[in-house]
């Protein structure tokens, strides 16, 4: 049907899909009919709705069909994405099924986190899971800031302590150790692409240590950001510079920035309009006229050169749209098109708009990623993935989060312990009949798999055995590795990434079944189970008793002692055995390769 007048050969200048507004789906009939208008420049509309195409974000909550017709599958969110040409538009689906027996126990909160995930489940009729164990707290809380396991001693003080307020106080000390800052840089350093492919080793040596100053020193995120993007000079002495030499070109360099300070993929509006998202090629080449001066030169090894990048912006240079031929301005989401006085850096104009307390792109990024990181998933999810076909499984809690980001400053560390001290942070991993169903929302811990480096230093930690990296200091530890150890084959099986890429789908995170031969057959396990100076070797050695070296290896793999189940376990299998040691190592190997040990939970 048309509306108005008729378009003729009109251009269509946009689509409006009814509703307009999110969606409550409820049951016993969750079902929606969409409607789609397109709006043309003389002014007229039209209905194409049998013209569009209808997408759903997760056909396990919603579908929807070729017409329109959207059906509730269970309860959930999802968005369903309509495209009518290059127009596009997503509109969020909230499905609410009544869950038989269910009644809302308000639960306790401990700041506005709890808060805005329990009103989430609340509306979808799930139950929060209670708070895990000290025991499990304090494994994670250690995994998460420090990326190590705690020591035998550090478990026996935490769950030795019963006052008050002393999850706070962990968490507090955890972030001033300097095992933090170094966990920390490592995630910085997979998305930087610190490696020595691209930056040389002294680069990589450089970027490492900037990367864990930043950290200790608690960065704010606007001037982390800044001193990123606005690098210039010598990439073996200015460290940030590496940024530049790592995105060694211009599209490289917007492609880069985008997806780690704003969460957008902008690659797919390189060569056409993105085809999930309202980002199109005059925006990607726009924004990429703020990095097109960038200049990287190699210095001459004829002229005394290592090998090292001299960064620079040259005072001119112009992007050209390869379509349309049109000299792109300088463009910025919500601003359009700026003017840079001449002699100005335009990566600091980029900058300026960037981190502005008020830039909600900058906030919401940064926060997601951090939540993801100590959470197992992000509010946004993949977390540099933000667009409208993909929305946030809970908006008021990111936009909460973003806004007391920006308050503090953009102050990483009192972000963190407002997230850590939460209810939701310290939930259980396991789930309930009442809450089971739910993938999204936070209604428990989600349990996920330890990092490469993680686990190499678990294992570690639990045998008391170092291992050694080729050209690094004995002792080094694997989440302090400046750059990747590819020919380490434990760290290759468990997923650590080369870092050729600026996305943290780099990293292997699902299990695999190379991963359990790690652990049932592997050299590594086997060779440190079998060591002479193991840690239950020297237990023996110095005269403890099976029931002490148990608790031992139970409080360094699990930060727990044995049940009394576990404990018997153990006791009869060593009473049997003529090889009191071997017998040990069966023990050690036997806790190594439970889901206990290699999850984070």
């Amino acid at each position: 049907m048309w509306i108005g007048v008729s378009s003729g050969t009109a251009r269509c200048e946009g689509i409006e899909v009814t509703p307009g507004t999110a969606v409550v789906l409820r049951w016993p009939e969750p079902v929606q009919h969409l409607r789609v208008t397109a709006r043309f420049e003389d002014g007229s509309q039209r209905d194409v709705t049998h013209l569009a195409k209808f997408t759903s974000s997760d056909e396990a909550i919603l579908k929807v069909d070729s017409g329109g017709r959207v059906a509730g599958r269970r309860r959930g969110q999802a968005a369903v994405m309509v495209r009518y040409l290059e127009h596009v538009a997503a509109l969020p689906f909230t499905l609410v099924k009544p869950a038989p027996g269910f009644h809302w126990v308000v639960p306790s909160s401990a700041n506005y986190i709890d808060t805005h995930v329990h009103a989430k489940l609340r509306e979808l009729q799930f139950t929060p899971s209670g708070l895990c164990s000290d025991s499990e707290f304090l494994r994670r809380v250690h995994l998460d800031l420090t990326g190590m396991l705690p020591t035998v001693a550090e478990a026996w003080m935490f769950l030795d302590d019963e006052t008050s307020g002393k999850r706070a106080r962990l968490i507090d000390t955890l972030l001033a150790r300097p095992e933090h800052a170094v966990f920390w840089a490592q995630r910085w350093g997979d998305l930087l692409r610190v490696n020595p492919a691209r930056l040389q080793a002294k680069g990589v040596q450089a970027m490492h240590r900037w990367l864990v100053d930043a950290m200790a020193s608690n960065m704010p995120h606007d001037r982390f950001a800044r001193a990123l993007l606005t690098a210039s000079g010598d990439t073996f002495t200015n460290a940030p510079a590496n940024y530049f030499r790592a995105a060694s070109s211009r599209d490289d360099a917007l492609e880069t920035t985008t997806q780690l300070f704003l969460g957008a993929r902008l690659a797919c509006a390189k060569c056409h309009n993105h085809p999930f998202d309202r980002w199109t090629q005059d925006h990607y080449y726009g924004m990429g006229a703020f990095f097109h001066r960038v200049q990287r030169t190699t210095v001459d090894k004829k002229k005394g050169g290592k090998g090292e990048v001299l960064v620079g912006t040259a005072s001119e240079g112009e992007v050209t749209h390869p379509r349309t031929g049109r000299t792109m301005a300088p463009w910025l989401p919500g601003r359009g098109e700026v003017s840079v006085p001449r002699g100005t850096d335009r990566r600091a104009v980029f900058v300026d708009w960037l981190t502005r307390p008020d830039n909600p792109w900058f906030a919401r990024a940064a926060v997601n990623r951090i939540w993801a990181y100590v959470m197992g998933r992000g509010i946004v999810e993949p977390v540099d993935d933000f667009r409208d076909s993909n929305p946030p499984v809970n908006g008021p809690l990111l936009e909460a989060l973003a806004r007391d980001f920006a308050e503090h400053g953009f102050d990483r560390g009192h972000l963190l312990r407002v997230i850590l001290n939460s209810r939701t942070y310290q939930a259980s991993s396991r789930s309930t009949p009442a809450n089971a169903e739910d993938r999204q929302l936070f209604s428990h811990y989600q349990a996920h798999l330890l990092t490469a480096e993680q686990l190499l230093d678990a294992v570690c930690r639990v045998t008391g055995l170092a291992e050694s990296f080729d050209g690094l200091p004995a002792g080094t530890r694997a989440i302090a590795l400046p750059s990747p150890q590819m020919n380490h084959a434990f760290l290759k099986t468990f997923g650590q990434p080369s870092r050729d890429t600026a996305c943290t789908c780099e990293r292997g995170s699902g299990p695999q079944l190379a991963q359990a031969l790690e652990f049932l057959s592997g050299n590594l396990v086997h060779s440190k189970l079998e060591s002479g100076d193991n840690r239950f070797r020297k237990a023996l050695a110095a005269g403890k008793s099976d029931h002490e070296i148990v608790d031992e290896l139970y409080l360094a793999a699990l930060s727990r002692l044995p049940s009394t189940e576990e404990r018997e376990s153990a006791r009869r299998h060593i009473a049997k055995s003529d090889n009191r040691a071997a017998a040990l190592a069966d023990v050690c190997w036997a806790i190594l390769n439970t889901n206990e040990f290699v999850f984070q939970h």
